[in-house]
Order: C-alpha cells, then structure tokens, then sequence
C-alpha cells in the first residue's frame, strides 16, 4: 500500500510497526495521536525526541478534517515518509556516536563491551571481543568512524 503524501511503498512490516506503536502510544485509546502521544510515538520508532518544529510540522501535516489529533492512517503515511527521508548516513552516525560515550571520535573495546552490555546483555565477552577485531581493521585498538561505516556497509550489502 502507498501512502498518501509520497507515494512511496509502505512494507506490511512497516505498517504492522506503526500500527503497533500508534496503539502503544495513544493514551487514553482516544482514536488519535495527541501531539505528547505523537513524540512518544516518534521516540520509539525512530529513537530520538522531536524539536518543537519537527512536532509542529508533523502534527499540521497529520491533522485530518475534525480530528483534535493525529488519526492512524495519517500517522502511517507520515511515519512512511519520515522513514523513507532517513538518511543511511546519518543513521549509522547516530549509532557511532552512541557507542562513542566518551566522545573521542573513535571505539575502544570498551566502548563496545559497554554498549553491548546494554543491548545484548547475555552475548559472551568473547563474541564482542571478535565482532571489536573484527571491525578494527588495522588492529590499533581503536574503530574510527570509517572503519565502523566501512563494516557496516559491507554487512548492509550483503544481507
């Protein structure tokens, strides 16, 4: 199914996921996305707060007719928007920069042990030890941010 406003394809996946995040975040089970149940909603799908702007363009895009709020078939073409104007890039330096927590501009492995620790818990030390060396491509004990994107996109490639 397209949406409304891109014309772009929405995947079942994707459209099951909003539809799930939309009744998670609707609070009061009010038919409708307040504009607090609207950032809640892009926190969990995207995982960032949107700016004051972001949520004042989001809500006055996704007003329909009478509605107080955001109703769902207008959140899942926004959300399908928002999803395809997201920037690969950008993406994968959000995710450097979260397991860079001392801001360094590089990974150490403890960096990686801690973020790893966080999302992975019960992988073994020995299995992030492997995943660290193996995205340290000239073994000097430090990932930079072209060696995580070079990894990364490798992996991107060939799924």
């Amino acid at each position: 199914m397209t949406s409304f406003k891109t014309g772009r394809e929405i995947s079942d996946a994707d459209r099951k996921k909003f539809e799930t995040v939309f009744h998670q975040s609707d609070l009061g089970r009010k038919g409708y996305l307040s504009r607090e149940d609207l950032k809640v909603a892009v926190v969990m799908l995207f995982g960032y707060k949107p700016s004051k702007s972001e949520t004042d363009m989001l809500m006055e895009s996704g007003f329909y007719k009478d509605w107080p709020g955001v109703p769902l078939n207008q959140f899942t073409s926004l959300m399908g928007w928002k999803m395809s104007a997201e920037d690969p890039y950008e993406k994968m330096r959000q995710i450097f920069s979260a397991f860079d927590f001392h801001c360094r501009g590089f990974l150490k492995l403890e960096d990686f042990k801690s973020a790893f620790k966080r999302v992975a818990p019960h992988l073994p030390e020995r299995t992030v030890l492997e995943a660290f060396r193996y995205v340290d491509l000239d073994s000097d004990g430090h990932v930079s941010f072209k060696d995580f994107e070079n990894v990364i996109s490798y992996g991107l490639a060939n799924i």
